[in-house]
């Protein structure tokens, strides 16, 4: 009898261990997926279309706090861990929950979950989420351009609508992302490749979406969501490293496998860390990782026009995911305020209506706003708390274009943050040197291999 399989996850890397691992075993059955996280993704159904011939009527999905019963309820055999940026202590308690029901806890490795590429693969992966991948992935991407290259980036799933009309995702442009009907996390990841010219795929199916990006590069950048691993097979792997955390590069899960695994470390905010976490961040590398090349980064911060912040009182709108399961209690907004001189940040909290109160009673987020968008209604929850707010100017530090969205209804600056390497580091376009070879042609050679992947 097969294996009967249930998949943990927060539509992602759980759809993707099933379309590699599981869509076409014999020996495995799986029953059911559950999802967590990321709002409006359970009790759905991953569609038949993208389950395959042997799963005729999909494979349901549920809310992971089922768990215990859908393990007795279902019959469970294996039940497969498969989502990011969580506790070394998070995955053990849910491995106990699930020993305790009388399943296998399983984690399956890069060997088992990797794709091959026919062109090289350079991934950008972090730590934890908000550690600076998409201003790296930014960077790696421009070093590209300039030497000639034609780089697509492949960025991690984020299939929050309909998944089989999300199979495989291009983007070329900002009307690609209205036409998709893209959420606001989406949309913070999607819009800075856009800006630049780089096109952008992404999806469920992510052997399908790499035969049509590799048909139109010569380099795929790979650009990580949270914390999590490559799908594909990468040349060089790069990891994002943030001082601001100490210490969660080796207690967050799987991000320790992206410390370990990397070529490439990249310490990034060090401007903005003291001296005692740089150390640590330093001990943390001749532990982890002595042999990877490490580049030292400034995550530089930017407002459009610093004048409208000076001397106001400001609300703060942040990056989502970096509040919330990154974890962080604000980001480059207050840094760009306080920079600026604001008289205060005001904080929202107070004002949270409908699901975004239930952000705040979830993660310990700061005195800001984070930038939830997952539908139409946390849009609208979103105007109707700025609307609320009494302040004299709105910090934007989402990358998303927001005004487009919503209406701010009040003066309003826009923030960004690139990555800049800092004086007497090893810079990115010596790290890809290496890999650019003559006449086009790219070393498909691992200068620090991880094992099982050299």
């Amino acid at each position: 009898m097969p294996r009967r399989v249930l998949i943990m996850g927060a539509a992602g890397r759980d759809f993707h261990n099933f379309n590699v691992a599981y869509r076409d075993s014999a020996d495995h059955e799986v029953v059911a997926f559950t999802a967590t996280q990321i709002p409006f993704i359970a009790d759905r159904v991953y569609p038949p279309v993208l389950a395959g011939p042997r799963y005729p009527d999909g494979i349901p999905v549920y809310p992971e706090s089922e768990l215990g019963k859908l393990i007795t309820g279902l019959a469970v055999d294996d039940v497969i861990f498969s989502y990011s940026d969580v506790s070394h202590q998070y995955v053990m308690h849910t491995a106990s929950r699930v020993l305790a029901a009388g399943a296998s806890f399983v984690l399956l490795g890069p060997r088992d979950t990797m794709i091959s590429a026919r062109v090289p693969v350079i991934a950008v992966c972090a730590v934890r989420t908000g550690s600076g991948k998409s201003q790296t992935s930014r960077r790696v991407t421009r070093a590209l351009r300039a030497a000639g290259r034609t780089p697509v980036v492949v960025r991690h799933p984020m299939p929050y609508g309909d998944l089989a009309a999300q199979r495989v995702q291009r983007f070329a442009t900002y009307a690609d992302l209205a036409a998709a009907e893209v959420t606001v996390e989406e949309r913070e990841e999607y819009e800075p490749h856009l800006a630049e010219g780089t096109v952008v795929y992404a999806g469920v199916d992510y052997q399908a979406i790499l035969e049509q990006a590799q048909a139109e590069c010569d380099v795929l950048v790979w650009d990580g969501g949270n914390n999590d691993y490559p799908f594909y097979r990468p040349d060089l792997w790069i990891t994002v490293i943030d001082p601001l955390r100490a210490g969660h590069e080796s207690t967050y899960h799987p991000g320790e496998v992206n410390a370990r695994a990397a070529d490439v470390l990249v310490v990034n905010k060090i401007d903005s860390a003291s001296a005692e976490e740089l150390a640590e961040i330093d001990a943390a590398i001749s532990a982890l990782n002595p042999a990877a090349t490490v580049v030292r980064a400034r995550s530089v911060v930017m407002a459009d026009d610093p004048g409208v912040i000076a001397g106001r009182r400001v609300l703060v709108i942040e990056d989502g995911p970096t509040l919330t399961h990154g974890g962080m209690s604000y980001g480059a907004g207050v840094v760009a305020a306080r920079r600026a001189g604001a008289a205060q940040v005001v904080d929202p909290r107070g004002l949270a209506v409908g699901s975004i109160r239930e952000v705040y009673q979830k993660y310990d987020v700061g005195p800001v706003l984070p930038a939830m968008g997952y539908s139409p209604g946390q849009l609208r929850e979103l105007e109707q708390m700025i609307s609320a707010a009494d302040v004299d100017a709105v910090v934007i530090a989402t990358p998303v274009d927001l005004a487009a969205l919503i209406s701010i209804g009040k003066p309003a600056v826009r923030v960004r943050y690139d990555l800049v390497e800092t004086e007497g580091s090893v810079t990115v376009d010596e790290v890809l040197k290496p890999l650019l070879g003559p006449a086009g042609d790219i070393s498909r050679v691992h200068a620090n291999p991880a094992p099982g992947l050299g």
